[in-house]
C-alpha cells in the first residue's frame, strides 16, 4: 500500500505513522506543502494522511497554500479514497464537508482523556480502541461533525474529537501519534500557546515517561489496522 501525507509545517512530522508504515511495509510518500512541494495525484496512491499544524484552516491570507489544499482535499474525497485528518487535518476535512471550524471554548494542551461515543463503540475502525484513553492534544480550534458523519469521540474540554464520514473519512482532534521528539519540537516552537488554565499542562507535565507514549502509538496502530483500505490489500 502506498501512503500520501501532508505536512503543514517542518516541527510536525509523521511520528508514529512513519513507524506502522515501515513496520507493515507500506510505501510513505510525503509533502511539504508549506514549501509548495506538488501534491501527488489521487490516483498514484491508497491512503491520504493529513498532519497538524498551529494554523488555522481560514488563515489563507498568512498561508495561501491552504486554498490549494482545500481544493486537493475535496477532489481527494470525490475520488472514494480514504483520507485521516489530525488535529488540523481533521478541521480542514471537516471544512471541506462543509462543517464549521472555529475557536474551542479553551486551548486543550496536554494528556486528557478521551473517550469514544456509543456509535464509536461499534464502528469498524475505532470499535478495536478502548472505550476511554490518554491522548496528547495541543489545539485552539474545533470542529463541528459534518453533515451525515458520525461523532465518535468527545473530551471534557472538547466535545467533538472524532467523526467519520462515509465510513472512509476520519476526523482525530487529538494525538495518538505522538512521540516524545514530536512533544520536544512543540515545545520549542508554540510553547507561547500554553496558557495558565486547566486544560493547559505545563512543559515538564507534557514530557512524560517514554511508556505514555508507547499506549498511544499502540492505540494508533490498531486504527491504522482497522481502516478500510487494508482490506483491499
Amino acid at each position: 500500500m502506498k501512503i500520501f501525507y501532508i505536512q503543514h509545517v517542518p516541527f510536525e512530522g509523521p511520528a508514529a505513522l512513519e513507524d506502522w508504515a515501515k513496520l507493515c511495509g507500506h510505501e510513505l510518500v510525503g509533502c511539504k506543502i508549506y514549501k509548495d512541494a506538488p501534491l501527488l495525484d489521487p490516483s498514484d496512491y491508497d491512503l491520504l494522511v493529513i498532519l497538524g499544524g498551529p494554523m488555522g484552516v481560514y488563515d489563507e491570507d498568512k498561508h495561501p497554500w491552504l486554498k490549494k489544499e482545500k481544493e486537493y482535499i475535496k477532489e481527494v474525497i470525490s475520488s472514494g479514497k480514504v483520507a485521516l485528518g489530525i488535529c488540523l487535518g481533521a478541521q480542514l476535512l471537516a471544512n471541506v464537508l462543509g462543517a464549521k471550524v472555529k475557536k474551542n471554548i479553551v486551548r486543550e494542551i496536554g494528556w486528557f482523556p478521551v473517550s469514544l461515543t456509543p456509535i464509536g463503540w461499534n464502528d469498524p475502525i475505532f470499535k478495536n480502541l478502548p472505550a476511554t484513553f490518554d491522548a496528547f492534544h495541543w489545539h485552539g480550534d474545533t470542529f463541528e461533525i459534518p453533515k451525515d458523519a458520525y461523532h465518535i469521540a468527545s473530551s471534557h474540554a472538547c466535545p467533538n474529537q472524532a467523526f467519520i464520514w462515509d465510513g472512509r473519512v476520519i476526523g482525530l482532534q487529538f494525538h495518538i501519534e505522538t512521540k516524545p521528539e514530536s512533544v520536544k519540537l512543540l515545545l520549542e516552537n508554540c510553547a507561547d500557546e500554553i496558557e495558565d488554565s486547566e486544560y493547559c499542562q505545563k512543559p515538564n507535565e507534557l514530557l512524560v515517561e517514554e511508556e505514555r507514549y508507547k499506549k498511544i502509538n499502540e492505540i494508533f496502530f490498531k486504527l491504522m489496522d482497522s481502516l478500510p483500505i487494508l482490506k483491499a490489500h
